[in-house]
Order: structure tokens, then C-alpha cells, then sequence
């Protein structure tokens, strides 16, 4: 069956309103769901169903009543013999019915008094054992209403009382059957059986949101500019030290450096970080036409750090270069694991050591503004572990081959002995 309701608003109680005819009812315009039909739009749809002529309307109406009592005792996934509601639903699927999911509720009196309204009769409390012996005149218009109880702790679960609410409607429902009398069904509830508060949409945003961890916001790039245009980028998860063996880690990724002293030209990059702690990180590089590889190649030539009045400086030419318009990036730059910066052997403090994570830097050819330009990665294709399964593999293909070949050469005997005949005399010649 087909949901349908009106406007959207913040609500904190609501009301299911199921209306069925025997006689037809006007077609209800399909709109977005989770939307809240208002009692004035309930108003206009009555009048427009009960605009002409005499209406015997049965008003089903429930102490509690909610959307989800349907959904928790309506039957799922085909267990319809299971669910509390055989009555109601085969009443919705034969007659012409519209249902109001979501319908705003005021007070208990709000749907009775309407009705009222409409029909401009007064109201008959009835019930299923009395109105087979009520006589009813279809030539004026009748409101019968028909309490029904709600779940309560007299015994009975909540789908049991549910059942006997439908059974109730069921019988009601033959009876005017019996009577040959046109009508038109109401069932909804005095009040909702459960109550949640939403907030307003003014306050908590609107729209998805995936259940995971806030990702922090991304800090932007060391830049340095000459003339407005960027010249030298750089960026670390963590610019680590460490000056001593003993000493626990100086992260001046966490710093807000001053760039005073850096240059930049066509050939040469300079970038010095001064911070306030005391420390300076220098990284210099340089770029060269190589005609091996007919391109221009940039290389981090040194790194220096400078503290308590002293300067180790570490080369990294050898392992850290890319070509002049890439970046290179790396995720890990050591100076004493898996070395890519390599401590001069003239450093006053051979026990000073850097450890950049998730290092980028590029010092020539940004033409991509403030982005840096395609990164050269310090891992390489074909890595340790990739040789060693592709040399397992070509391993077990040889041996496979091999086996393969060896069962093709063998040869089965043309000739076979009979233990009951003379024996079979080969000659050697042949």
C-alpha cells in the first residue's frame, strides 16, 4: 500500500490516519515522504470526500496508535499470517482507501470534532456486540465511532491486544456488509503510542553523514614566493629531530616557521625555516641538464639543521632527486633507517638525526600555483616483495613445465606377454 502525506515541519507527535470507502474516495496527490500532513490539510481532504450527499462514517479510534506498531507486529518478509492487522489490510487492499502516515497531532478530541464538523451530525458510540441490532439510516448522515483499546499489562502482549483490535474491526466491517450500508472507515488513534523528538533542521544539519571520525583539516603547504609567484613548496606530516640518541622527538612540523633567508633562481633553491624554538632547517637543491636522459633533473643537495650553536648537514643527492617539473615525494626520509639523507662525516653532532614523514617538496617548475606538480615517488615499481613472488612463481612454472614435459616422453609397450602362451621372443635387432 501506497504512503502518502503532505508538508514537511518540525513535529514531536504524530498520528497514522488510515481512511478506506466501500462507496470511493477522491485520489490523494502523491507526494515526498517524510513529510507531516497539518489538520487543515486533513480538513480540505474530508471536505472534498464528503461533499455531497449522506456518509456513514466508522470512526475506529484507538487509545494509542503510532507508525511503528505497524511496522513492529505488521508481518515482514512475507509472514503476513504472523502479523495483527489480516483484517485492516485486506479491508485497504479491496476498497478504495488512502492512508495519512504522518498526521499532526493536537489533541485527543481533534479527528472526532472534525468529523462532527463535516457530517454536521453528532457522534454514536458503538460497539461490535450492539450494532447488528442497531438500525441505521443511510438516508442521513452517521458518525459511529468504535473505541479500541491499547496495549496494557492485563495479560495480553501488545500484538495480542492488536489482534483482537483487528478482529473487532473485521466484524464491524461484516456487519455493514450484512446491512448492505455504504461507508467509509476511519481507523487512527486518541493520541501516539511513541513520541520522538526531532530537532530542528535549523540547528543539526540536514543530509547524510557517514559514521566514521572527523578527518582533520589538511594544513597547507610551506610556500615561498618571489615576486607574488610561489617558487619552493614543501610538506610534512612531521618534520621529526632528534639530538641526541636519548632525547625524545622535536616534531617542528607543529611550528610556524619564518622563511627569512631562502632564494630561488632557474638553477638553484633555498629554503630556510627558522623557528622560534631555536632551530633552523635548511634544504637546498639544484637542477641540471642531464643528456643521458635528455631532461632536467632536480636533486635536494644538502639538508642542514642548526641548533645550540651548531650545524650537521646531510646529503641527499644520491637517493632524492626527480625530474625539474615534478615533486618528489617520499613517505618516509630518514638519516638512520633506510637511509635517503646521509650524515657528513665531518658533523660536530654524529648523533643528531632527522625523520620526515609523508615528505613532499618541489623547487622548480610550479606552474601549478599553489599545487605541487606530479610527484616522483621514492618507491620504486617492482619492490622487494613483488620480485620475490613473481621469482617464486616463475619457480613453480618451470617445475610445472618440466613435469608436463617429462609424462608426455613416456612410451607405453606395443607388445605384452600372455602367461598362457609361449613367452614373446624380442629379437635384438629390432
Amino acid at each position: 500500500m501506497t504512503l502518502s502525506c503532505f508538508t514537511s515541519r518540525d513535529s514531536v507527535a504524530q498520528v497514522p490516519l488510515l481512511m478506506w470507502s466501500s462507496d470511493g474516495l477522491p485520489a490523494l496527490a502523491s507526494t515526498a515522504a517524510g513529510h507531516i500532513t497539518s489538520k487543515e490539510q486533513l480538513a480540505a481532504y474530508l471536505s472534498s470526500a464528503f461533499k455531497s450527499g449522506p456518509h456513514t462514517v466508522l470512526l475506529f479510534l484507538q487509545d494509542k496508535l503510532s507508525k511503528d506498531d505497524f511496522t513492529v507486529f505488521g508481518g515482514v518478509f512475507g509472514n503476513k499470517q504472523d502479523g495483527a492487522f489480516g483484517n485492516l489490510e485486506a479491508a485497504l487492499h479491496s476498497s478504495s482507501s488512502v492512508m495519512f502516515p504522518a498526521l499532526e497531532w493536537l489533541d485527543s478530541s481533534a479527528i472526532p470534532a472534525l468529523l462532527q464538523e463535516k457530517l454536521g451530525v453528532s457522534p454514536l458510540l458503538v460497539d461490535a456486540d450492539t450494532l447488528p441490532h442497531l438500525s441505521i439510516n443511510t438516508s442521513a448522515s452517521n458518525l459511529l465511532i468504535i473505541n479500541l483499546p491499547y496495549c496494557t499489562s492485563f495479560g495480553k502482549s501488545c500484538k495480542e491486544v492488536l489482534h483482537d483490535n483487528d478482529g473487532i474491526i473485521g466484524k464491524v466491517l461484516s456487519v455493514m456488509k450484512d446491512k448492505n450500508v455504504l461507508y467509509t472507515a476511519i481507523y487512527t488513534g486518541l493520541k501516539p503510542s511513541r513520541v520522538i523528538s526531532e530537532a530542528s533542521l535549523s540547528v543539526h544539519p540536514a543530509g547524510r553523514s557517514l559514521l566514521q571520525a572527523v578527518v582533520p583539516e589538511v594544513k597547507p603547504p610551506i610556500m615561498f614566493n618571489v615576486s607574488g609567484n610561489p617558487c619552493v613548496m614543501l610538506w610534512a606530516q612531521n618534520l621529526n629531530i632528534s639530538l641526541t640518541g636519548e632525547t625524545a622527538w622535536i616534531d617542528l612540523a607543529a611550528q610556524v616557521p619564518s622563511l627569512t633567508g631562502s632564494t630561488c633562481n632557474s638553477s638553484n633553491s633555498l629554503l630556510v625555516l627558522t623557528y622560534s624554538s631555536g632551530y633552523i632547517l635548511s634544504f637546498a637543491m639544484s637542477q641540471r641538464f642531464y643528456p643521458v636522459s635528455a631532461r632536467n633533473w632536480f636533486t635536494l643537495d644538502s639538508v642542514q639543521l642548526q641548533a645550540n650553536g651548531q650545524t650537521s648537514s646531510f646529503t641527499g643527492s644520491r637517493n632524492i632527486y626527480a625530474p625539474a617539473e615534478y615533486s618528489f615525494h617520499c613517505q618516509s626520509v630518514t638519516s638512520f633507517r633506510d637511509i635517503l639523507l646521509v650524515a657528513n662525516k665531518t658533523n660536530p653532532s654524529p648523533l643528531w638525526r632527522l625523520n620526515f614523514i609523508d615528505f613532499q617538496i618541489q623547487g622548480f617548475g610550479l606552474a601549478n600555483g599553489t599545487n605541487f606538480s606530479y610527484a616522483s615517488d621514492c618507491a620504486g615499481f617492482f619492490t622487494p616483495g613483488i620480485w620475490m613472488g613473481l621469482l617464486t612463481g616463475l619457480l613453480f612454472l618451470w617445475i610445472f613445465v618440466y613435469g608436463l614435459h617429462m609424462i608426455m616422453q613416456l612410451n607405453t609397450m606395443d607388445r605384452f606377454d600372455d602367461p598362457k602362451g609361449p613367452s614373446i621372443s624380442v629379437p635384438q635387432s629390432e
